[in-house]
């Protein structure tokens, strides 16, 4: 081998290693970039599970409260109606009113619709976000639906 092939040979060799630690210069930081976006993906994820969770659980706990606020409002049977003729109806005041206790008893706030056999309560609660805050999902709002009918007691005597 001549200098003069094996100058062109080191020549060449050095523009190669030249190439690729400018080729390595121009990616630095991609790995951060990666790194922040799965984090922040896996942050949202467990929000996602923890404050679903927690909603769950309100919504459960809210449909518990509607659903009892119901039957404490379905006590109040028209006695007068029952002794009469045997119909069994509500008092609509009155079981409005003892829904609405209930609902003030158990810290819950919601809304009550009577109709003559019928007692239907909707509870709505607002849960804090955990983690979801983080990505400006401060509350979880949840509502329930309850409803009670008076029941019959029983029909025929004990023997």
């Amino acid at each position: 081998m001549n200098t003069s092939s094996t100058s062109a040979l080191a020549a060449a060799l050095r523009r190669a290693g030249a190439r690729a630690r400018g080729a390595a210069d121009d990616e630095r930081g991609q790995v951060t970039v990666f790194v922040v976006v799965i984090a922040t993906a896996v942050l949202m994820f467990g929000g996602l599970v923890l404050d679903g969770g927690l909603a769950l659980s309100a919504k459960s706990r809210a449909l518990g409260q509607a659903q009892e606020a119901a039957r404490a409002g379905a006590q109040a049977l028209d006695l007068t109606a029952y002794r009469a003729d045997g119909r069994v109806r509500l008092v609509p005041d009155q079981a409005r009113q003892l829904a609405f206790d209930y609902l003030n008893a158990a810290g819950a706030s919601g809304t009550v619709a009577v109709d003559d056999t019928t007692v239907t309560v909707t509870v709505t609660a607002t849960e804090s976000t955990q983690l979801l805050r983080l990505v400006g999902v401060d509350t979880i709002q949840v509502s329930s639906t309850g409803s009670a009918q008076p029941a019959r007691g029983i029909a025929a005597s004990a023997p």
